[in-house]
């Protein structure tokens, strides 16, 4: 797929602009660029985003994904059109607009939301066919690209003896034990709205990375910031909590969760790093206190051989 990037802002802006006018009489018409990436470009016009997905996405498997998304009530936040359509070169897909969180009211993050909506994703069979959640083989991209732009750099080894350490599946280099559990692959905060916009319930978004499964991974991420020391202890409890109240079942139902986290919450642990100390290199700066935690956190892992699972 040819991809004429240049050109795909402004008519991705006019494509949600006639899909907006389509759907409301009455639009408000305001406009805005909420993502300008290479991996996505999200604009929104009145209460109409479109997004324009990767340009190595697969056509088959984000087709199968945006189906089950719309299969999934209460869960996903549906999409307005069932089929993605070719802009420019990328795939673009509609969705209606919706509050995201706050980043600036921490206090008000909504965990128990999160957690109560994977655990009804985990307990729900995939409503339609779906390929294997991508979390494994984004954090191996996340590696490879360490690997390439900075070798040389005094964070990269820990990072990389990190990644090494972990079984095949976490580094998308095997199936994943689990291949039925329906998952998001890349659950964070920014991966829910309310929808209708201000006072609706919380959704999930995203559905580049959904697939069967790990579940464990879509709690990695949150696990991982409490064990590095940037998730407040409480705010860990509340989102386990949560989770457990509503039965999902990544974790067991009382006693220690971490045999079921740890690889899982590894995996995200060096996949962040790796990003961090990639963007540092190529941004010529040192690592502020946040990455300098990841990457000690990767030191003590590659110390340590990961937990095996209970079964």
């Amino acid at each position: 797929m040819t991809t004429d990037a240049p050109a795909l802002l402004p008519a991705l802006e006019a494509r949600v602009r006639q899909t907006a006018h389509a759907r409301a009489s009455a639009c408000p018409c305001g406009a805005a660029t909420l993502a300008d990436r290479p991996d996505a470009t999200v604009v929104r016009h009145g209460s109409t985003v479109a997004k324009a997905h990767a340009a190595d996405v697969d056509p088959a498997e984000l087709s199968l994904r945006v189906t089950a998304a719309a299969r999934l009530p209460g869960v996903f936040l549906p999409p307005l059109a069932p089929v993605p359509v070719d802009l420019h070169g990328r795939l673009v897909t509609y969705w209606p607009y919706g509050t995201p969180v706050d980043p600036e009211d921490p206090d008000a993050a909504p965990w128990e939301a999160a957690a109560t909506l994977l655990a009804r994703l985990h307990r729900t069979p995939a409503p339609t066919p779906v390929p294997p959640m991508r979390g494994p083989a984004k954090a191996a991209l996340a590696a490879a690209r360490l690997r390439g732009t900075a070798p040389g750099h005094p964070a990269t080894a820990p990072v990389l003896a990190a990644w090494a350490a972990l079984p095949a599946w976490a580094r998308g280099e095997a199936a994943m034990p689990d291949a039925a559990t329906l998952c998001h692959g890349d659950l964070h905060l920014g991966q829910l709205i309310r929808h209708p916009a201000a006072a609706g319930p919380w959704l999930l978004i995203d559905v580049d990375d959904l697939g069967t499964g790990v579940p464990a991974w879509d709690l990695a991420r949150p696990a991982a910031w409490y064990a590095c020391g940037l998730l407040p202890p409480e705010e860990w409890h509340r989102f386990l909590t949560a989770y457990r109240a509503c039965g999902g079942p990544a974790v067991p139902a009382d006693g220690d969760p971490w045999p079921a986290l740890d690889v899982p919450a590894r995996a995200l642990t060096a996949q962040t790093a790796a990003r961090a100390v990639t963007k540092a290199a190529l941004e010529g700066r040192p690592l502020d206190e946040v990455e300098r935690s990841l990457v000690d956190a990767c030191a003590r892992m590659a110390a340590v051989r990961p937990a095996a699972p209970r079964s």
